[in-house]
């Protein structure tokens, strides 16, 4: 599968991940700093953004995804930063790849398996008729009945496309709410030895917890958890001074 990503910036390969209904657009602000040092690539996931739709998806799937972008590109010893579902990507492409990665950066996700929480999300995203949409703002007033935070209903609704024939979803709807479970999914396998590893927490968010700490240093020995306080789970977005700054230490190691 040829992945879609934005490219920039020159030396070290660094390669970003998003989040499950995000896309490489949510990453740009922070892709563009990282580019002053890094050759970076920030990729849309199958499924997601304008990278192709398939009915496979899962993380062994996404994790070879990875593996074969970085072979089409030629890309050697990266460094590899995943947030939320792009971090159980990373992880499991490290996991299996130990030799050919630098450093890898998860952001505000644990290698454990999680309940499916995303059911309301899903269900006010397939209630969008788009055949009879009008406007974005009607879908955003759709939508709220279901999702009643404005950031979070601003997030989702950039996966929604218009053009001369109307309104349709960059994402791939149907497959991820087929395949919501297997979002959740805990991590296969471990690292076979200590590499650079860093997770970051957002204080506010719930996805890693204190008792997570242990499995984290089981799946990943010697990795360190930096937690950014008053952040949510979209941390590179909430606080992006501190997120960066935690960022740049690790790299700068």
């Amino acid at each position: 599968m040829e992945l879609f990503y934005r490219e920039l910036g020159e030396g070290q390969p660094l390669i970003i991940l998003h989040g499950l209904f995000g896309s490489s657009d949510n990453w740009l602000s922070i892709a563009k700093l990282l580019a002053e040092d890094y050759h970076v690539y920030s990729v849309d996931q199958r499924n997601h953004g304008q990278s192709p739709h398939s009915d496979d998806f899962d993380y062994p799937t996404m994790a070879k995804d990875l593996s074969d972008f970085i072979d089409q590109h030629e890309i050697e010893d990266p460094i590899i930063i995943g947030h939320s579902m792009g971090g159980k990507v990373a992880m499991q492409y490290a996991v299996n790849n130990p030799q050919n990665w630098q450093k890898l950066i998860v952001v505000d996700i644990a290698p454990k398996s999680y309940e499916v929480h995303h059911d309301q999300i899903l269900e006010g995203l397939n209630s969008l008729d788009l055949d009879n949409l009008k406007s974005r703002g009607d879908a955003d007033k759709e939508l709220s009945e279901y999702v009643p935070e404005l950031g979070v209903r601003q997030f989702l609704l950039k996966n929604l496309n218009r053009d001369n024939s109307g309104f349709s979803w960059k994402i791939n709807l149907p497959v991820l709410t087929k395949n919501i479970e297997i979002i959740g999914a805990g991590l296969d396998g471990r690292l076979s030895e200590s590499k650079p590893v860093l997770f970051i927490n957002g204080e506010k968010s719930g996805y890693i917890k204190e008792k997570d700490y242990s499995l984290i240093d089981e799946k990943f020995p010697g990795a360190t958890v930096v937690t950014i306080k008053d952040a949510g789970h979209w941390v590179h977005a909430e606080k992006p001074e501190e997120f960066m700054e935690t960022l740049t230490a690790f790299l700068n190691q």
